[in-house]
């Protein structure tokens, strides 16, 4: 089918989609308890929206459209606390996190949606290991070449996201020594990666995406698993590197460091992005998965090699002003503090583990997290 018309949006407006675990509270592995959450919310007013994901033990929230940091978070925490109200009367927790730390992937059923069946038809076993948990941050464009423009410009700052959001140090029972070891699963597929360094729409459309589409190798951009994607429907982009928190204030956080950050880049102060900038781009990625924040990067520009760490935080101090404008200073400066101090959510399962000694322990961490909101 052509590729749909992209619909623009208002510029810098915010919305995210939260892939989310639902753990049994007996074991805390995961149940398959997709089907009965979405039977008992079926009705009901919900806070946002709720759909099922590629297998049963999974569900996918999204929130509606935002300006603000704080209009976001405030529908987050409401769809937690209906989350966990219906997860609470079915017995079955619900928690962040980028990986399940000891779910075997063989025991994953493929929820019966069209779609869901014709991906475990065509990605035999790569589905059900696809049971990895992600967050997906939609930012408005007011045209198509202009998200495609910023696309590009986020390769440099691909990493922070990545490092930032890290929260699945954990896969079939064992420390991967990754901090986001759910990347790796994402990789896999034949259509992940990076988007083709093209800048004007009408080229992406007729050439680039015409000519994939003659393959038969896809019918609509949902068949690339790239880490920043157009998304012409909403007029938006959609960064997909980052794995789900463990709280929906990080992942609050995290959408108004992105939103801050285009503002930035739309300004258009650097220079344009070029296909050089890519030499360095799956270093950088890899570094960001297995490192975190302790992580070096090469600045793709001056090939200086940097700190992860602190290359994040000099970013988060040049964005003040253009927090100041979108009124989330408060998210930023919590972002800072959390990297300058505390590190991320990989970071602290692992804490978790060596406290409880079991994952099973570390599992019931992230779900009293998750419903508190905030560390103990």
């Amino acid at each position: 089918m052509p590729l749909a018309t992209f619909k623009a949006s208002e510029a810098l407006t915010i919305g995210i989609e939260l892939e989310l675990q639902l753990v049994n509270w007996t074991n805390f592995d995961l149940a398959g308890s997709a089907g009965d959450i979405l039977h008992l919310l079926e009705g009901k007013q919900f806070p946002g929206d709720i759909k099922p994901e590629i297998t049963e033990s999974m569900i996918e929230i999204a929130t509606h459209v935002h300006h603000r940091h704080d209009q976001l978070l405030q529908q987050l925490q409401s769809i937690r606390d209906a989350l966990v109200t219906a997860g609470d009367r079915l017995n079955v927790a619900v928690c962040g996190g980028g990986t399940h730390p000891f779910q075997r992937w063989s025991e994953q059923r493929i929820s019966a949606r069209p779609r869901f069946i014709q991906l475990s038809s065509l990605y035999g076993y790569l589905a059900k290991q696809f049971t990895v948990f992600g967050q997906h941050i939609h930012i408005g464009c007011a045209s198509a070449d202009e998200s495609l423009y910023l696309l590009h410009a986020l390769n440099r700052y691909l990493p922070h996201f990545i490092a930032l959001s890290a929260s699945s140090p954990f896969y079939q029972g064992v420390d991967t020594r990754f901090d986001s070891a759910r990347l790796n699963s994402v990789f896999a597929f034949p259509l992940s990666g990076r988007a083709p360094l093209i800048f004007d729409w009408q080229e992406f459309e007729h050439d680039y995406f015409a000519k994939m589409e003659k393959t038969g190798v896809v019918e609509s951009m949902k068949d690339f698993y790239w880490d920043i994607r157009p998304k012409p429907e909403y007029g938006t982009i959609e960064l997909r590197v980052c794995d789900t928190p463990l709280t929906v204030e990080r992942a609050a956080a995290l959408t108004a460091y992105l939103q801050a950050l285009c503002r930035m880049l739309l300004q258009r102060d650097d220079v344009a992005p070029v296909e050089d900038d890519y030499l360095v781009y799956n270093y950088n990625r890899f570094q960001a998965c297995r490192f975190g924040l302790d992580g070096v990067l090469v600045h793709p520009k001056s090939n200086q090699s940097l700190l992860l760490r602190d290359d994040i935080l000099a970013t988060l101090r040049q964005l003040t002003p253009h927090a100041a404008a979108l009124g989330s200073e408060s998210a930023l400066e919590r972002l800072h503090r959390e990297v300058a101090c505390e590190g991320n959510h990989a970071s602290f399962l692992r804490q978790q583990f060596r406290e409880a000694g079991s994952v099973q322990g570390m599992v019931d961490a992230a779900v009293t997290l998750f419903r508190l909101g905030r560390k103990k």
